[in-house]
Formats: structure tokens, C-alpha cells, sequence
């Protein structure tokens, strides 16, 4: 009996028996173990995870020294000391990444089945997924009662 694939990409590959998602290393899971299967949308900020932090205590600080300062330039120093952080927070939390991730129970564990940040690839495995987990569901016995 051959196996049927349903998705076979440069990250990923779906057959009617295995979920595996190539990374480093490779994860597989048997399709008729997995329930619950649902799709998350992660936020990934990993590269500027104390940016809000910066903000936030340079604004602290200008507020705090704001009452000190009497000259013109000290308070377009101050609204510098604000805004050039601000805006750079900005800037960096409209271009992070969204990150989509498919998640389900694994033997009785939470597990993330697959991530990406490529939705158009994400969708594709998804569906995938999706048709060999339907495929996999054993019959159901409700059809002996029907009349012709």
C-alpha cells in the first residue's frame, strides 16, 4: 500500500500517515495521534524584545527632568529624548514578523506541529494537514440505517 501525499515543500511534508516539519531536527508525528488541531497567529519579536522598555524610561526620564530645564534647547533636547525612540519603536513594531503556527495534542502533550512566516506556504500546509487528518478518521457505522 503506498502512501498518498498531500503536501511535500522544502519545509514540510504531508502523507496520509506523517506530519514531519524539517527544522533542525526534524520533527514527525503520526497523523492518527494528533487532536485538537488549530492555527495560532504568533507575534515574533525576538530581536527587539526590550524596545517598549526604552520608551518608556526615556520618556520617564524627560518627564522627570522636564521641570528642571529652562532653556528652549534643553526642551527640544527633551522632545528628541522622546520622540527619536519613539519613533524607532514605531518603525520596528509595524515591520516585525507575524508568525502563524499550527498547534495541536500529540499523545496527550501540546506540541507546534509547524511555523512560518510565509502565510501562502502556512495555508497550503494547512489544508494539507487538514484533508489527511479527515482521510485518517476511521468510518463512521451512522449509514446502516439510511433507506434507499
Amino acid at each position: 500500500m503506498s502512501n498518498r501525499t498531500y503536501y511535500r515543500g522544502p519545509d514540510a511534508v504531508v502523507t496520509d500517515r506523517l506530519f514531519l516539519w524539517r527544522t533542525t531536527p526534524t520533527k514527525g508525528f503520526v497523523i492518527r495521534d494528533l487532536r485538537n488541531v488549530g492555527r495560532v497567529r504568533a507575534d515574533v519579536d525576538q530581536v527587539r524584545p526590550y524596545a517598549t522598555h526604552v520608551v518608556a524610561g526615556t520618556a520617564v526620564l524627560a518627564a522627570a527632568t522636564w521641570t528642571l530645564s529652562q532653556t528652549p534647547a534643553a526642551y527640544f533636547l527633551g522632545f528628541l529624548a522622546i520622540a527619536l525612540p519613539t519613533g524607532f519603536w514605531y518603525a520596528a513594531w509595524r515591520s516585525r514578523p507575524r508568525r502563524w503556527e499550527l498547534r495541536a495534542n500529540y499523545r496527550g502533550v501540546e506540541v507546534v506541529l509547524y511555523a512560518s512566516s510565509d502565510v501562502r506556504v502556512f495555508n497550503q500546509v494547512t489544508r494539507a494537514l487538514r484533508r489527511a487528518v479527515e482521510d485518517a478518521r476511521p468510518p463512521s457505522g451512522d449509514f446502516d440505517l439510511v433507506a434507499a
